[in-house]
């Protein structure tokens, strides 16, 4: 062993000896790294494909943040305590109001919900043999058919959200996060800004409250809107003596949160409901619901939109068709608070590069 070691000792050591995954070169060193810059960008879209669904339940428990956010923001101006009981508070007059709509209300939209499907099968069989006696549709209509149809269409969109979580889980998981959120903020958005380069953190975080604040005054504008398009439908219905006004009033209001797409789904169910009881009772029907979107679309949308990001409806309806096919009924629902946050970041980007391109010019 010994003699071993002396005619081994005039030898290069394995340490000084290239090993196959050295590279000397500094050109391939430096392509190297770029290929796996590369490499690495392709997995993480690649992740973040995979992980969508996650992360829009995340960006939920986000939006739902925004909401108890701007509730304590709301009372901070007229109750002067901590943040912590205003949270509190904002939630137990969410669960207030969800108990009493069930306690005191539910019975009867419980029966309502009840006819409500045998209505709507009724009203539309009658629009489609109508529309057969006048040519428009080529054999026997049959509303049934069509619907069974419509679902199995229907059922591959939604299947993604059912199968993952579903719907009630989906919820439960969108609150917890969002009252995560909201109780310490700061922890989340500084976690983030440590992960971003550091020339670009004190902008992230001014993007970040631009976001907050364009994010609560658009779910402040959705529950004006909701509130007032279910009330006003409610009491308007309710005085002619509509069937089902609660039910169609809190139907209005729940499909006010989807722009765009939940105004004529709403008015379509109110005037077949209409229509059931007569034409005059038809053509009221029509009316309330064109005064009721005009009042919503002339006032209320406009005053919101010129205090958040202004969007336009035909990019928000091209997002939620997207995001409705990929995702279902939460995707839909996200659409509209997810580009005002793109759109905002880049804005926000568009920004910071003019004032680096000013930089550079001034002499």
């Amino acid at each position: 062993m010994m003699e071993s070691a002396g005619e081994n000792a005039g030898l290069p050591t394995t340490a000084a000896n290239p090993g196959p995954t050295d590279i000397r070169d500094d050109i391939v060193r430096k392509e190297a790294k770029k290929a796996a810059v590369w490499i690495g960008m392709v997995a993480f879209v690649a992740l973040a494909v995979f992980l969508a669904q996650p992360l829009l339940v995340i960006f939920g428990g986000v939006v739902f943040a925004a909401l108890i956010d701007g509730g304590q923001r709301l009372l901070r101006r007229v109750l002067p305590v901590g943040r912590g009981l205003r949270i509190t508070i904002v939630l137990l007059c969410a669960v207030g109001l969800m108990v009493w709509l069930f306690m005191f209300a539910g019975n009867q939209i419980a029966e309502q919900a009840a006819q409500f499907p045998a209505i709507i099968q009724a009203q539309s069989q009658r629009l489609l043999d109508y529309a057969h006696t006048k040519g428009l549709l080529v054999g026997e209509p049959d509303f049934s058919k069509l619907a069974e149809q419509a679902i199995g269409g229907v059922g591959p969109v939604t299947q993604a959200l059912g199968g993952i979580l579903g719907g009630f889980t989906t919820a439960f998981l969108i609150m917890i996060l969002g009252i995560y959120f909201v109780l310490e903020p700061d922890i989340y958005q500084r976690g983030l800004a440590w992960m971003l380069p550091e020339s670009t953190r004190e902008n992230w975080h001014g993007t970040a409250h631009r976001m907050g604040r364009s994010l609560r005054m658009l779910l402040f504008g959705r529950l004006i809107g909701m509130a007032t398009e279910g009330v006003a439908t409610w009491i308007a219905l309710a005085l002619y003596g509509v069937p089902m006004a609660a039910l169609l009033g809190i139907l209005t209001g729940l499909l006010a949160f989807l722009p765009n797409i939940g105004a004529p789904i709403s008015g379509l169910l109110m005037v077949l409901v209409g229509f059931s009881g007569g034409t005059t009772m038809g053509i009221y029907c029509i009316a309330v619901y064109l005064v009721v979107q005009t009042v919503d679309g002339n006032i209320i949308v406009p005053m919101v939109a010129k205090r958040t990001a202004d969007l336009a409806p035909a990019l928000v309806l091209g997002a939620q068709l997207i995001f409705g096919v990929m995702f279902g009924i939460l995707g839909l629902a996200l659409a509209d608070p997810l580009v005002a946050m793109l759109k905002i970041a880049l804005e926000r980007q568009a920004e910071r590069n003019d004032r680096s391109g000013s930089a550079v010019d001034a002499p």
